[in-house]
Parts: structure tokens; sequence; C-alpha cells
């Protein structure tokens, strides 16, 4: 999708703090990070919300939560945990239409969140 940000991240187009990448997904750190560890893992493919999902998805919906669970061990949040979110659609708060996992940690959270 020539408009989305994440597609434009996803090619090269766009920046970003780069954590891991393979022919499926990438993870980079959020530009406006919420909590000490703040981190994004975003399908290659664009799906533009998780409500858009189908069956044929289910194996790379697997794969991104590892690859979020992975990059949160390697980022230090193994032993305390963090926070995975996906926001979907208006009432999820959902800025950008691109299926994408926030990965919060380094403190405490909040609960409820907001």
């Amino acid at each position: 999708m020539t408009d989305c940000i994440f597609c434009k991240i996803v090619s090269g187009a766009l920046p970003c703090a780069k954590i891991y990448e393979d022919d499926e997904m990438l993870a980079f750190h959020d530009i406006s990070p919420q909590a000490p560890v703040h981190f994004l893992v975003v399908p290659k493919k664009h799906i533009a919300t998780i409500m858009d999902c189908t069956g044929a998805d289910s194996g790379l919906l697997g794969r991104l939560i590892v690859c979020a669970q992975n990059r949160a061990v390697e980022l230090g949040l193994g032993e305390k945990g963090g926070r995975f979110i996906i926001n979907c659609k208006e009432h999820g708060l959902q800025t950008v239409p691109h299926l994408h996992i926030h990965v919060l940690g380094g403190r405490v959270m909040g609960w409820p969140p907001g």
C-alpha cells in the first residue's frame, strides 16, 4: 500500500531504528516511546487491522507473536515481562492502519490502560 507509513518503513523508503528483520516481518523502536523499552513488530505483508486477518494468515500471526517475544527477551524483558498490545481500529486507538504489535516494558505498566 503506497500511503501506509509502515509499508514505507518496510520498503526502506523511510528510516527506522531497526531491531530485527526477516522475510516476513520487521521490528523497530517506537519513535515516541511510552516505556524504557518500546518497540513495534510489523508484518511485511500489508494487513490493515487484526480484524482483516484470515485463516491463511494464522501462521504469520503466530510467527509475529514469537518474533515479538524473542525481541522482548533480547531487550531484557524476559525475567519481568512486559505488555504486548495490538490496537484495532478507532475504538482501539489504532493510529496506523497496518497490523502491528507494540511491546512495552522496563517498568510496571498501569491498569486499566486508559
